[in-house]
């Protein structure tokens, strides 16, 4: 497998500043396209105030890399103004893909 290290990481918004964590991780994108480590990067909504994100990395130092990028600083920065909870934020290893 070539992309066997990935991230899950919930994040729950505040109610009046879901829209706002959407925007977040919309305007997200660029930046993990433009992460040579990052392999595959997703952000999806899973209620109205409940996003994830799920990525992907072919090496422990490109995950770690990724980590201490600027998706997590700027997530981080606004953490106590848009979301409800600390981001929970795990290292998973990839058992199957398709």
């Amino acid at each position: 497998m070539t992309t066997p290290y990935a991230f899950v990481a919930r994040i729950e918004a505040k109610p009046d500043r879901a829209d706002d964590v959407a925007a977040l991780l919309i305007g997200a994108l660029p930046l993990a396209e433009a992460e040579p480590g990052t392999v595959e990067w997703y952000a999806a909504r899973t209620s109205p105030t409940t996003f994830w994100i799920f990525d992907t990395f072919g090496s422990e130092d490109a995950r770690q890399e990724h980590i201490n990028g600027q998706i997590a600083a700027a997530l981080m920065a606004k953490a106590d103004d848009l979301l409800a909870t600390p981001p929970e934020i795990l290292a998973a290893d990839v058992l199957a893909r398709k």
